[in-house]
């Protein structure tokens, strides 16, 4: 059993990667492995830093939570912490809860050109056509000359534009907060009504806060012209599903998803088999790129945490 900090050991911190596979973790702390499944390997009221495992579903992480009345810093290895925020209530003051802002940007924003490619050019008619062996000949919508709409500005949102770039296209950044960033402004919330009727292509790449959730309803996507595509590599919630397959199976819109709601999606649900809507299964992130930005974002949190400097992407702190 790891030492209680409090009798005079090292602090316990809980990872959800193997501490062996972490090159340059400070000596100051002692390393608990836990990925999410099986007993708890430790006290978790010893420990003082958590990393949450990824990929275990909406519930796994927070497991442990309850018991950590000793923690300082929470760190996600998701982009979104909103399966983590809603149990912070019960913490004392100044518990830090981060995301993992730098590990998903590239890996998201590859599946979102994926995903705005495969369904513009026709790319699942013609998977369905050689398993039929027909031949889909004819002229297909391109992305180049189309105005791109990004709502979520954040690091992802970026990262998308930045894959933009080279394909010929426009783009309208919209965000919570209005700004001026180096590739033009950042529209606020309020602009939606205006941009989203000139949009060809709308991604949402937004957190899922009480604000986000359901924002792409029943007036969001009235809002969006005839033909246009709605893709989703935010969170499933923030679209809603009934008014989603109200738009795509009367054909007016089109939905590249990799993410759903209710996720995962279950067998029979309507969405699997809607007009124009291609799903993932919420793999933007889990990719080969992940595991060396995790391991260095979280290699470079504890190397903060041992010196007590201020750590980074810190999106709550309990008060």
């Amino acid at each position: 059993m790891t030492q209680d900090p409090a009798a005079g050991g090292r602090p316990q911190v809980w990872l959800s990667l193997p501490p062996e596979e972490i090159d340059g973790l400070p000596d100051a702390f002692e390393y608990v492995y836990w990925d999410g499944t099986g007993d708890f390997p430790a006290d978790p009221e010893a420990a003082a830093f958590y990393v949450v495992p990824y990929m275990k579903g909406p519930t796994a992480g927070a497991l442990p939570l309850p018991h950590m009345t000793g923690v300082r810093a929470i760190q996600t290895l998701s982009a979104g912490v909103d399966h983590i925020a809603p149990h912070l209530h019960h913490f004392a003051p100044g518990v830090r809860l981060c995301n993992a802002r730098g590990v998903h940007e590239a890996s998201t924003a590859e599946l979102t050109l994926t995903l705005i490619l495969a369904s513009l050019r026709g790319i699942p008619r013609f998977v369905r056509g050689q398993d039929t062996e027909k031949w889909y000949s004819g002229f297909y919508p391109a992305l180049a000359d189309r105005r791109v709409l990004i709502v979520g500005y954040g690091s992802i949102g970026a990262a998308v534009e930045d894959r933009l770039a080279a394909f010929e296209c426009e783009v309208d950044r919209v965000a919570r907060t209005a700004r001026e960033v180096p590739r033009g402004p950042v529209h606020g919330l309020a602009d939606l009504p205006r941009l989203l009727p000139a949009a060809d292509v709308v991604v949402l790449t937004t957190p899922l806060t009480d604000r986000t959730r359901g924002l792409a309803g029943p007036e969001f996507l009235a809002a969006m012209k005839d033909g246009a595509l709605l893709v989703n590599v935010a969170r499933g919630a923030v679209v809603d599903t009934k008014a989603l397959l109200v738009e795509t199976e009367s054909g007016r819109l089109t939905a590249a998803l990799d993410v759903t709601d209710p996720e995962p999606l279950p067998p029979g649900h309507p969405l699997w088999h809607a007009p124009g809507v291609l799903i993932s299964p919420h793999v933007g992130g889990s990719t080969s790129a992940f595991l060396p930005r995790a391991k260095r974002l979280i290699r470079s949190q504890l190397v903060r945490f041992a010196r007590g400097e201020e750590l980074a992407n810190v999106v709550q702190v309990t008060g």
